[in-house]
């Protein structure tokens, strides 16, 4: 399929699958770039859900342009093992979850910095496969569960992404999670066919309940 990142080192397995986004679902993000920014004598301002337009110079109050923004998000994903962590019981989650289904990260990331990604997630104790890609979500999602007889589900706090998946794979589980409590408050409701979780003790039983064939209200 034209753009879908190379799979062949992902290996699933008759039972469930579970595709998680990273930053700011299984790793925090805005929390570490707000420290990495104030670091750097910028400030994020959870004004609007976005990243641009609530960054300000701590020094003087402007805005940076879209060269030195660019500049910033690529220094913090080159040196993320030294900022993120994991979101509160993700790991624990997912350990739990991966005794009944094989779990996949789709990072919407830069590949050139899988290999720190990578090693970042092995020391947290989050050793699934990743995919990073700057590809829409949803052919990706098709290709790794190929239309199989059985229960699928997929993690993000982006709706474009969300509804990326829900286009190629309708009877997949689409479960709306930020981590960041603040910015979470400003993002857009969910779309149609899409259930919001507060975090990942309510996305565990939504996906519990999504493997046992019971009803998701959405």
């Amino acid at each position: 399929m034209a753009g879908t990142p190379e799979l062949a080192h992902i290996r699933l397995g008759d039972r469930p699958l579970v595709v998680c986004d990273i930053d700011e679902v299984v790793l925090e993000f805005i929390s570490p770039f707000q420290a990495y920014l104030r670091n750097r004598q910028f400030e994020l301002l959870p004004r609007s859900f976005m990243l641009h337009g609530n960054i300000f110079s701590l020094l003087d109050g402007s805005e940076p342009d879209e060269a030195a923004m660019k500049a910033m998000q690529e220094d913090f994903f080159a040196n993320q093992d030294k900022w993120q962590k994991p979101a509160v019981r993700a790991v624990e989650t997912l350990r739990d979850l991966s005794g009944d289904a094989d779990v996949v990260f789709l990072t919407a990331m830069p590949p050139r910095y899988q290999k720190v990604r990578r090693t970042l997630l092995d020391r947290l104790d989050l050793p699934y496969p990743m995919i990073a890609t700057e590809e829409a979500k949803g052919p990706v999602v098709e290709a790794l569960h190929q239309r199989r007889p059985l229960p699928v589900a997929f993690l993000d706090d982006i709706q474009r992404n969300l509804q990326s998946v829900r286009s190629h794979v309708p009877d997949c589980l689409l479960v709306s999670l930020m981590a960041n409590a603040d910015f979470r408050a400003l993002a857009p409701a969910p779309t149609e066919g899409i259930v919001q979780a507060a975090d990942w003790s309510e996305a565990n039983k939504l996906i519990r309940n999504h493997f046992l064939g019971q009803v998701v209200q959405r």
